[in-house]
């Protein structure tokens, strides 16, 4: 039998930790609803569903232990211990998750109280990565290769002389491979190296987790507050509870172009910089640098972090044009967490739907600096573009 199962309750990304905090504090009954979107057309071999089935129901036996609640107090001091104590007591409930599946096609669809199912996403998309190749029996290149390639890689980025973050959980092979590649990162990282999103991964290492917030946290706000003040209501409440940690502002929910125009001095300044996730990386870079001189900062002082499908070729030329302009560091996912001699997958999960207290359910959208990467319905993606003043280009909706 077929089985794969998480480690630990810290098996995640930090972000989804520190948003769980936040809305804790900001939308306790808010509700949401999340979809797995199949972007690469994988066909999932016969009874996928079950074998996912059975590693969700045995989530609910993780806890957070002793010495993890200690690992998040020494080295996250900014989330509350009533937070670290609710954790502590928390359990997956796997009635939240809907897996079915038709012939080759999977449909997964998360469904409650959002400070609830928000830690579901990194951790089911590992599931069905893992699961993917290994009930189809698809072979990987062995530990010692996956030690040799990550070696090279990180080697390559030491000399290039850039900061380097592992961001790859959610889509990696297996929980062994992400394992081997940090540990191969951690030991011969030099000074590039610094460290994962992954907060056990990051314990195991006894480094500070790496993270923020994420499309959600800004997708929520527009279904709550509207498209026009999505950005600068969610980076306002960001700010209420982290009071300036945390203070990497995610830009592309509504394009770069919307995001900049209420990334007002405030923000600027409060923030220690912006995270590139779609678009050219290089528009970004100019674009970034032009805003902070519009508002009498100086670049040099900030920080973009590059996470949008990495590798050192796009990392050289990026880093060839910032050096000396603005800092910088490069989240990598992918292509650390699953260069196997496998295709990697392709997919994501988003937040479709919510329901914000009082109020009604309502889908939400993402308008990405990248067409393809736009995701919601067409009437609420044509919604948002008419609000915010962006042009229709008839996108394909994913």
């Amino acid at each position: 039998m077929i089985s794969v199962q998480l480690h630990s309750i810290l098996d995640n990304d930090f972000y989804k930790f520190t948003m769980q905090h936040a809305v804790i504090k900001l939308f306790p009954k808010a509700k949401v609803r999340y979809a797995f979107i199949n972007r690469g057309k994988h066909q999932f071999p016969p009874h996928f569903a079950k074998l996912l089935r059975n590693a969700v129901d045995a989530m609910v036996d993780l806890r957070l232990t002793v010495a993890e609640k200690k690992f998040l107090a020494d080295n996250c001091p900014y989330l509350d211990p009533t937070y670290l104590d609710f954790l502590q007591g928390y359990q997956y409930d796997p009635a939240e998750v809907t897996i079915e599946q038709q012939g080759s096609d999977l449909k997964v669809i998360i469904e409650g109280y959002w400070y609830r199912t928000i830690l579901w996403e990194v951790p089911l998309m590992a599931l069905i990565s893992e699961l993917f190749y290994t009930s189809q029996n698809l072979i990987r290149v062995d530990d010692e290769e996956v030690k040799r390639i990550t070696k090279s890689k990180i080697e390559n980025y030491n000399n290039l002389g850039v900061v380097i973050l592992e961001f790859g959980t959610r889509r990696r092979h297996s929980y062994k491979v992400q394992k081997l590649v940090n540990e191969t990162l951690d030991t011969f990282g030099a000074n590039s190296f610094l460290g994962t999103s992954n907060v056990h991964l990051a314990m195991m290492q006894n480094r500070k987790p790496s993270g923020t917030h994420a499309h959600e946290w800004f997708m929520y706000h527009a279904s709550e507050y509207g498209f026009k003040v999505a950005n600068a209501v969610s980076l306002e409440n960001w700010t209420k509870v982290y009071h300036g940690d945390l203070g990497i502002a995610l830009t592309d929910t509504y394009t770069t172009e919307v995001f900049f125009e209420q990334f007002n001095k405030k923000y600027s300044k409060l923030f220690d910089g912006v995270r590139h996730d779609s678009g050219d990386p290089i528009e970004f870079a100019k674009k970034t640098i032009e805003h902070y001189e519009k508002m009498s900062i100086d670049p040099k002082s900030k920080i973009i972090v590059f996470s949008d499908s990495l590798n050192f070729e796009k990392v050289k030329v990026i880093a060839d044009f910032c050096r000396g302009k603005i800092k910088m560091s490069f989240g990598i996912g992918t292509n650390f967490s699953n260069d196997v001699g496998l295709p990697a997958m392709n997919m994501v999960i988003k937040l479709t739907d919510t329901k914000p207290e009082n109020s009604h359910w309502e889908a939400v959208v993402k308008l990405s600096d990248e067409k393809n990467k736009h995701t919601g319905t067409p009437k609420m993606i044509a919604l948002a573009q008419q609000v915010l003043g962006i042009e229709s280009q008839n996108e394909l909706i994913l």
